[in-house]
């Protein structure tokens, strides 16, 4: 076979996996809305009080947090496209324990294995998408960030007919499993198959990130807790500070969701022209302004506004942290699972920090803190800086010759 001609398979193999990893995402995305629309119902099931939930739904992101740095050494132990291929296979099934929870102990126990075989895919697709970005030598990762928010759309959908209809959580939830599970094992077929060198030393189950994964973590920190702030507590404001009604209160915590997924859709094309350091510092900045926006709101509309510049401009933090961890580090999947367990734990502390300092003083004081963290996006933005195209083609080339995809 000549040169061109295994060029030419390559290349075809990297646009098919690209599209594969880009439907592993929408899976990912879809069990996360499927699940969320349903928390009613489980909640009643498991005869739990709304403190007790919160305290269940815990347990999802500490398993997430303990499970995600054995990601690493699974990928390297089994290949990266059998390991996806079991994660989120875990993942996709795991939708179903939490409906079958009675009580209060077993949801919390359903709700640590669904948060940890989450955690441990979400590693190994991000890991996958970094390396097939490094081989096209273009931004994906934001757009692929957008298809998890379409799969969360949709999952949502689906799961707010079956309430609608009247759906056992536990028969929904079943179905939901049984074809994304198809869905997602299928689309692995495709994704790249990257394997370690025969003298590389496997990583250690658990192992502590690298110095550079926490320096990006800290800007993913900023993003995620004005995201956790955001969807958890903008109806709140709204319906508490500027005294609207309900629905309105709601349509702002929409506004808020449809932003982001619409920027991190359109976000590649914003990286590809103004690389990733200008890009999050354009969009730190437009963060803050939102933040501030937020705070001295006389008025719903405005307000509104000011959540709906909080979603553009977050948007591609996370899914360029990513990239950036995964170029940091002679161990992407380390690396990635780094920063992802310090988002996560963004994630986990962002709404009861923003109570309580609301408690102590007041809900406008709060969002003026997740403002000044919305500043820490434009001054940190440096840190994601991934070096020049040539150097990433340089380093990926290296790894094609352990791709057996």
């Amino acid at each position: 076979m000549t040169e061109g001609a295994r060029a030419g398979q390559a290349g075809k193999a990297v646009r098919h996996a690209r599209f594969a990893i880009a439907v592993v995402f929408c899976v990912h995305g879809s069990v996360t809305g499927s699940f969320a629309t349903r928390v009613p119902w489980i909640q009643e099931h498991a005869h739990a009080s709304p403190g007790q939930l919160g305290f269940a739904l815990a347990f999802g992101a500490i398993g997430a947090s303990v499970a995600m740095p054995l990601a690493g050494w699974v990928s390297h132990r089994f290949g990266s496209r059998a390991a996806l291929r079991g994660l989120l296979a875990l993942w996709t099934l795991a939708l179903v324990l939490p409906s079958l929870a009675p009580n209060l102990v077993a949801l919390g126990a359903a709700m640590f294995v669904y948060g940890a075989t989450a955690g441990m895919s979400d590693v190994a697709m991000n890991a996958l998408g970094v390396e097939v970005e490094n081989r096209l030598g273009r931004s994906i990762m934001s757009g692929l960030h957008g298809m998890w928010s379409a799969g969360a759309l949709l999952g949502s959908a689906g799961g707010t007919l079956a309430a609608h209809l009247g759906v056992n959580a536990q028969v929904h939830h079943a179905l939901a499993a049984a074809v994304l599970t198809v869905a997602g094992v299928t689309a692995c077929q495709w994704v790249l198959d990257l394997r370690p060198e025969q003298e590389e030393e496997p990583p250690p189950r658990f192992a502590l990130p690298p110095r550079s994964a926490l320096i990006i973590g800290a800007v993913g920190f900023c993003a995620v807790f004005a995201e956790g702030a955001s969807l958890d507590w903008s109806a709140v404001y709204l319906h508490d500070v500027l005294t609207t009604s309900a629905g309105l209160a709601a349509a702002s915590t929409t506004g808020f969701t449809l932003t982001m997924a619409v920027a991190r859709i359109a976000g590649d094309a914003l990286v590809n022209r103004f690389g990733p350091v200008r890009t999050v510092r354009g969009g730190g900045v437009l963060a803050t302004l939102g933040g501030f926006l937020v705070v001295v709101a006389p008025n719903p509309a405005l307000a509104m506004t000011g959540f709906a510049l909080m979603g553009l401009g977050i948007a591609v933090v996370v899914p360029l942290a990513f990239v950036a961890a995964g170029r940091s580090s002679s161990r992407p999947t380390q690396a990635i699972a780094g920063v992802a367990t310090i988002m996560y734990t963004s994630g986990l502390v962002a709404p009861s920090t923003v109570g309580s300092i609301a408690q102590a003083s007041s809900l406008v004081v709060s969002f003026g803190v997740v403002t000044v963290l919305c500043c820490g996006l434009a001054a940190g933005a440096g840190v994601l800086r991934t070096g020049e195209r040539e150097a990433v083609r340089a380093s990926s080339a290296g790894t094609a010759a352990t791709d057996r995809s």
